[in-house]
């Protein structure tokens, strides 16, 4: 990946310092912990808002921060910190890491490095470019994580149904959700540094 051509939030909130980024990581991780246990009533699944965070994350983060903080959640989840969602009650550690959510998690990590390297080419300003960002980064997540099911179930089995269309309305409004809120925080960073 190239140098960046544009700041990220991050950069712009908190002068960039190993102090700021391992705080930024620690917070992005509880971030992350907190909103895989929020559950929205929505048809035919709750919502969580994990991917959500996820794309957030990535944009106000840059690549290389977003990729630290989902590797911290996930070791968090690896040594057995009932971080995601539907944890404890469905497992703990590496065996629910292995599980059918686990193509998911792995979309956690690639949609957090690809949203990220987005912004740091100036896709979080705008609303056009941050909902093609934020549409990419929850595709990256469900792709993974249908594909991971089908491998892991069978493709004999209603793969899409189980894995993919549960999760395209509130997908949907948490792209939605997400292209309001960046170029709004830049919006309010430019308003204020003036």
């Amino acid at each position: 990946m190239t140098t960046r051509s544009a700041p990220v939030l991050a950069d712009r909130l908190l002068t960039p310092s190993l102090a700021r980024n391992v705080m930024l990581a620690v917070a992005g991780s509880l971030v992350l912990w907190v909103s895989a246990k929020v559950h929205v009533p929505m048809y035919p699944v709750p919502m969580t808002m994990q991917t959500f965070a996820i794309t957030v994350i990535g944009m106000a983060f840059g690549w290389r921060l977003a990729a630290a903080t989902v590797a911290l959640y996930l070791a968090q989840g690896a040594m057995g910190l009932p971080v995601f969602s539907g944890t404890p009650e469905r497992g703990l550690g590496l065996a629910y890491m292995m599980g059918p959510t686990g193509g998911y998690l792995i979309g956690f990590f690639l949609a957090a490095v690809v949203t990220g390297w987005l912004a740091e080419r100036g896709w979080d300003r705008r609303v056009s470019t941050t909902l093609a960002a934020m549409t990419i980064g929850t595709a990256i997540i469900l792709a993974t994580g249908t594909l991971y099911l089908g491998a892991l179930i069978g493709w004999d089995k209603p793969v899409l149904a189980l894995g993919l269309t549960p999760f395209i309305a509130a997908s949907i409004v948490k792209i939605a959700l997400g292209t309001a809120v960046m170029p709004f925080a830049w919006n309010l960073i430019e308003r204020f540094s003036r």
